[in-house]
């Protein structure tokens, strides 16, 4: 993976700047791009390069939009396409190449910002030096520089050249806000047409003179081993060209991706399981929950000290003269992508190509060279659009398998997962118990909060284990945000414990506020029905007066309606959040009929995300995140039987349907604050908000996840 040191350099340098030469499109025997996030053409056309994997999100068109505004583009002229694999692409807040953590725009807004602001700057004093005018004289309109007093006028295009010989400004001015065309606007998405006319190019439909296709049989256990195999029933097949053994798994290579499958269903791998898993779901639901009631490992946040926190937490239990306690759990998820994993891959003469939607280009090269035993220069990746990724595709275990059968195959390969093997084989969101205590003084006051939670860490599975060392001195993965971040909770303290599920974990959208917010918002809400306060006011009382998370849920009460009348049976529940630089709140009203069938009629979420640079993709976002949230909340989970899953297929990892999904309004705070994260944002607070809609109407607590064992329905 790249050095974010090295990448700064790079950025002081001016690497991030205005390539001369028109756009080139990637491809297999494509020379090498010249540098720069922006290329002009000839003609007056800009190609905006993006940094960020496409897997629905949109975020490419934000980035051309900031772009675009700061270096004064004619949006129709612009663009998009992926950057290349390539240091002076490095998403500047994670230090690597890679799309995860709502970090596409939040992470580099300023960096790109900046390397609009310097490209203009350099245009401005090209076309200053060819009049021999002061660069002050000049202002820039649509493409083109202007020179205000004599009112000439030379396009960009005209420019580049010259431009590209310019010194490199240090600290350029941004432009202005009262000046942006496109940041802030309903920005069609310009990877729109493509989508829409069937010409856009996801990794399942990749196309490679003289490719092949593959399909893969896993070991069903994992950590198994392939033992024993006959590969003639698949070698005897029509189109069959190899049969190739990994590991722990076995694929059949053929002309098309259909006869390998069939081939491959013809085989009878015998497999090692000594060293299998031996996990089911029941028992280890058992160990999370006696867990937390042991003493796990204190969450000390940055600038935080270990004893501060003991300190007022005993402080608040030797105050305490009664307690409120609540445990939930949730179960392993899938990913459960529209498209299943795959990758094509070619490797010959010590190099290898590969074309992957992936989520992470660095890690993919990294793991790609160490298992062909070649240097990373040596991998050359092209990304593709993905169909969905929600964190599955930050993983490399795909794009290793298509390497490595390309090499036995000699042959380009197109490596495709059925959907059983995608469903079987995944990185899980971890299942977790969490247990939430509050005590209280004499007088009824709230005095300390702890909070328990059990589960296993992701960083010894994500990435083949390369970030081990952030599963201490407490497991992060766990733990994500602490809800003190936006309430001022008394004496509180979390304590993690990591128990082995014998399954791998990975990244999830919103990992640990998938599990700890619906354990923190549910509870909130018996602290507000304790102190006999209504569970808005209640919140807004434990924040700050004047924040921007007081600002939100003011916004909720207004779009909510939550004190207006409602129709007869109809009840609301609510929860609120911070994540990645944004305060969400969500309100989710619902009415439940004597049959336990739940009729979901609204969520209404209200986000401050700092500036939002294209409001219609936040909207989506939050609409994607709510209906991904309400399948998890309701139907999602993935259960295992002597370290194999039993689901395989939609059928048995059910979706929301059209029919079952509530309407849904979104209102964006305007704000001047830094973009905050988007696209994962709207999955932790639903659950909490519809749990809690769903105690106001029925007067149960539904502290288990998903709602369906608890006998509920969608209707």
């Amino acid at each position: 993976m790249s050095n974010r040191r090295d990448f700064l350099k790079t950025l002081a340098a001016g690497g991030l700047l205005l390539a001369v030469g028109p756009a080139v499109a990637v491809a297999a025997e494509a020379p090498v791009p010249p540098p720069g996030w922006v290329r002009i053409a000839p003609d007056g056309s800009v190609t905006i390069l993006s940094n960020t994997s496409e897997i629905g999100q949109g975020t490419g068109t934000a980035i051309a939009q900031l772009l675009a505004d700061e270096m004064d583009l004619d949006w129709k002229t612009v663009r998009i396409e992926m950057a290349p694999l390539e240091k002076q692409f490095i998403n500047a807040g994670w230090g690597e190449y890679a799309t995860y953590g709502s970090g596409g725009v939040a992470r580099q807004f300023t960096q790109l910002r900046k390397a609009g602001a310097q490209a203009r700057a350099m245009l401005v004093g090209a076309a200053a030096a060819e009049w021999k005018v002061p660069s002050a004289e000049c202002d820039t309109q649509l493409g083109a520089v202007l020179h205000k007093p004599s009112g000439r006028k030379l396009p960009y295009a005209r420019l580049v050249q010259q431009a590209a010989a310019q010194p490199v400004p240090a600290d350029p001015p941004l432009m202005p806000k009262e000046r942006w065309r496109y940041m802030g606007k309903d920005v069609a998405r310009l990877d729109l047409p493509a989508k829409t006319d069937g010409s856009a190019v996801y990794g399942i439909d990749v196309k490679v003179p003289g490719m092949l296709h593959a399909a893969i049989m896993q070991c069903p256990h994992f950590g198994g081993k392939l033992a024993a195999l006959d590969p003639q029933p698949a070698l005897a097949k029509r189109g069959v060209k190899k049969v190739v053994r990994l590991p722990d798994a076995v694929a059949v290579v053929a002309d098309s991706y259909w006869r390998a499958q069939q081939a491959l269903n013809a085989l009878k791998p015998e497999w090692n399981l000594a060293s299998a898993s031996k996990h089911s779901s029941a028992p280890y639901r058992d160990l999370l929950r006696e867990a937390v009631q042991k003493e796990g490992d204190l969450v000390v946040p940055r600038n935080g000290k270990a004893e501060d926190i003991s300190a007022a937490h005993d402080a608040g239990v030797a105050r305490s003269t009664a307690w409120l306690e609540r445990t939930y759990s949730v179960p392993l998820l899938a990913h459960a992508t529209m498209e299943p994993m795959n990758g094509t891959a070619s490797v010959r003469d010590g190099k290898a190509e590969l074309w992957l939607p992936t989520q992470a280009q660095d890690t993919a090269r990294t793991y790609v060279s160490q298992a062909l035993g070649i240097a990373p220069e040596a991998v050359t990746i092209h990304t593709t659009l993905s169909g969905g990724g929600f964190g599955r595709r930050i993983e490399a275990d795909f794009a290793v398998q298509a390497a490595l059968i390309a090499k036995e195959a000699g042959a380009p390969v197109k490596l495709l997962w059925s959907r059983e093997e995608d469903m079987r084989h995944g990185y899980h969101r971890p299942a977790a118990v969490l247990r939430l205590r509050a005590g209280f003084d004499a007088a009824g006051t709230l005095a300390a909060v702890r909070m328990d939670s059990a589960s296993d860490t992701l960083f010894n599975y994500s990435r083949f284990g390369a970030d081990r060392q952030y599963a201490k001195p407490f497991d992060r993965s766990a733990v994500g945000v602490l809800m003190t971040r936006h309430y001022g909770l008394p004496g509180f303290a979390h304590r993690t414990n990591t128990i082995d599920a014998g399954v791998p974990l990975g990244y999830w959208r919103s990992v640990a506020a998938s599990q700890n917010v619906f354990a923190t918002e549910s509870f909130v809400d018996d602290l507000a029905l304790r102190a006999k306060e209504d569970p808005l006011d209640y919140r807004r009382s434990l924040m700050k007066a004047g924040s921007r998370e007081r600002a939100v849920l003011d916004q909720l009460e207004a779009s909510s309606g939550w004190r207006g009348d409602r129709l007869p049976g109809r009840h609301c529940g609510m929860a609120f959040t911070w994540a990645n630089g944004t305060y969400i709140g969500q309100v989710v009203e619902l009415s439940v009929d004597a049959e336990s069938r739940v009729k979901l009629h609204r969520v209404t979420t209200v986000l401050d995300c700092g500036i939002a640079v294209n409001p219609r993709n936040i909207r989506g976002q939050m609409e994607g995140g709510i209906i991904f949230a309400l399948s998890a909340a309701f139907h999602g989970e993935i259960t295992v039987r002597e370290g194999a899953v039993e689901q395989s297929n939609f059928s048995d990892y059910r979706l929301l349907s059209l029919a079952e999904t509530p309407q849904i309004e979104v209102v964006i705070i305007d704000s001047k604050e830094a973009p905050g994260g988007v696209g994962e944002e709207a999955v932790g607070p639903l659950a909490p908000a519809l749990a809690n809609a769903l105690f106001a109407a029925t007067g149960r607590r539904y502290t288990d996840l998903p709602l369906i064992k608890a006998g509920l329905r969608l209707q």
